[in-house]
């Protein structure tokens, strides 16, 4: 299963980004509600290996299981 990044968590820091195997994490078109930038995580490319979960630094922004609910995708 997915894994997904909650858009209101996130701070747009981007570990995730360059640690992705498969680059299917993509940075979201404006502010979250906490004013700073976003990533979102394509359910259908993500392998569910659980690096990202492993390298972000914001608790609570990256979950182990897919919450479409929980991300914003453009």
């Amino acid at each position: 299963m997915p894994h997904t990044i909650v858009t209101n968590i996130c701070e747009g820091v981007a570990d995730c980004v360059e640690a992705c195997p498969v680059a299917c994490i993509h940075p979201g078109p404006d502010k979250n509600k906490k004013g700073t930038d976003w990533f979102w995580i394509d359910f259908d490319t993500c392998i569910d290996c659980g690096i990202c979960l492993e390298v972000c630094p914001v608790e609570g922004a990256i979950l182990d299981e897919e919450k479409p609910d929980l991300q914003q995708t453009p």
